[in-house]
C-alpha cells in the first residue's frame, strides 16, 4: 500500500500523470514557440509534472535508481521555473529561466518515458535488454537533440510581452 492505494493503483496513478503532463508539456512547448503563454496548459503541465516526479519516490525499489535522479533534478529545474513564471513574472533573466526549466522538466520525462518503454515494450526490449545497446543510445539521442533545438527556439520566441 502506498498512500492508501495498491501499488498497481498508484503506479497507474504516476503513469497517468506522467503521461498528462508530457501532453499539456508539449502543448505549452509550442505554445511557447508561438510565444503564447497558454496559461491553463502551463499550470496543468507545471503541476503533473511536479507530481509524476514526486510520486516516482514511494514506488518499491531497494536502493537509489537513475529515476530517481531524474525525478531530483526534475523537481530542482520546476522549483526554478515555477519561481520564473509566478514569482518572478518572467521579468528579465527570469524568462529564460522559466523557458530552459520547463523545456528540461518536459524533456526529462520524455527521457523516462523513452527508458520504460524499452524496458516494457515487447518489441523495444530486446533491442536494448541492458538500455546501453545501440537501439537504446540512439533513440535517447534523437530525443535529446530535438529537445535542445525545440528548447533553443523556444528560448528566442518566448517573449509573450511582446504580442497584443
Amino acid at each position: 500500500m502506498i498512500l492508501g492505494m495498491s501499488t498497481s493503483t498508484f503506479t497507474l496513478v504516476h503513469v497517468v500523470l506522467s503521461l498528462i503532463g508530457i501532453v499539456s508539456g508539449l502543448v505549452v512547448l509550442f505554445g511557447m514557440l508561438e510565444a503564447r503563454r497558454l496559461e491553463g496548459w502551463t499550470a496543468l503541465f507545471l503541476a503533473t509534472t511536479v507530481l509524476t516526479s514526486a510520486t516516482g519516490f514511494p514506488l518499491p525499489h531497494d536502493h537509489l535508481l537513475p529515476s530517481d535522479i531524474v525525478g531530483i533534478i526534475s523537481l530542482v529545474v520546476l522549483a526554478a521555473a515555477i519561481l520564473a513564471l509566478y514569482a518572478f513574472r518572467l521579468a528579465g533573466s527570469w524568462r529564460w529561466v522559466y523557458v530552459v526549466g520547463a523545456v528540461l522538466a518536459l524533456y526529462l520525462n520524455v527521457f523516462v518515458l523513452v527508458a520504460q518503454a524499452f524496458q516494457k515494450l515487447p518489441f523495444l526490449h530486446p533491442l536494448a535488454p541492458t538500455q546501453s545497446e545501440p537501439p537504446f543510445v540512439v533513440a535517447q539521442l534523437v530525443v535529446m537533440a530535438i529537445f535542445i533545438v525545440l528548447g533553443a527556439l523556444a528560448v528566442r520566441r518566448f517573449h509573450p510581452e511582446r504580442k497584443v
